[in-house]
């Protein structure tokens, strides 16, 4: 197999995409270590919705660019990011120099259904909301450009082992 053994697999997109579970099986797959930016977050400082409670967003982001810029010295790992963690250019800027970059894209109503249907996961404040398909609707528009400047995996209507499969093909191309 011809494959970039140098590089990393970096996954982002929005919450609900399967960053983690994709993630997860293509680092399996790889025989790599998988990295899931967030559980790195929580486990050194707690619970992400403490710290934006407790901190701010600030000091969540600032918490975000140490753990990327820690992850881009890594080699063979899969990093799944959180949603927002690529839009920022130092995280972006970071990862993408020892890493490929897959993001993951589905629709409002495939997100919210994966969201939904996650009932172990985190707390997804936009669910409580009183209209979560305009909120999910609205962020993903707001961040299509950064998002778009990724080479898109579509996850809809696909099972997280395909997904996994397409982006193991891709980097074997």
């Amino acid at each position: 197999m011809a494959r970039s053994l140098d590089l990393n697999v970096v996954l982002t997109g929005f919450m609900g995409t399967g960053k983690t579970t994709v993630g997860r099986l293509v680092a399996h797959e790889l025989d790599w270590t998988f990295i899931d930016t967030d559980d790195v977050i929580v486990a050194r400082h707690g619970p992400i919705n403490a710290i934006f409670a407790e901190q701010g967003e600030r000091a969540f982001r600032a918490l975000e660019r140490e753990v990327a810029a820690e992850a881009a010295r890594s080699r063979q790992h899969v990093i799944a990011t959180g949603g927002r963690m690529l839009l920022d250019s130092a995280n972006a800027d970071a990862l993408t120099a020892t890493g490929r970059v897959f993001c993951l894209a589905a629709s409002v109503d495939e997100i919210l259904r994966r969201l939904r249907a996650d009932v172990d996961g985190p707390v997804r404040p936009l669910l409580a909301g009183d209209d979560p398909a305009a909120a999910v609707a609205r962020l993903l528009d707001e961040r299509a450009a950064g998002y778009g400047q990724f080479e898109q995996v579509h996850a809809a209507g696909r099972s997280p082992q395909d997904i996994a499969a397409d982006i193991i093909k891709r980097l074997e191309a």
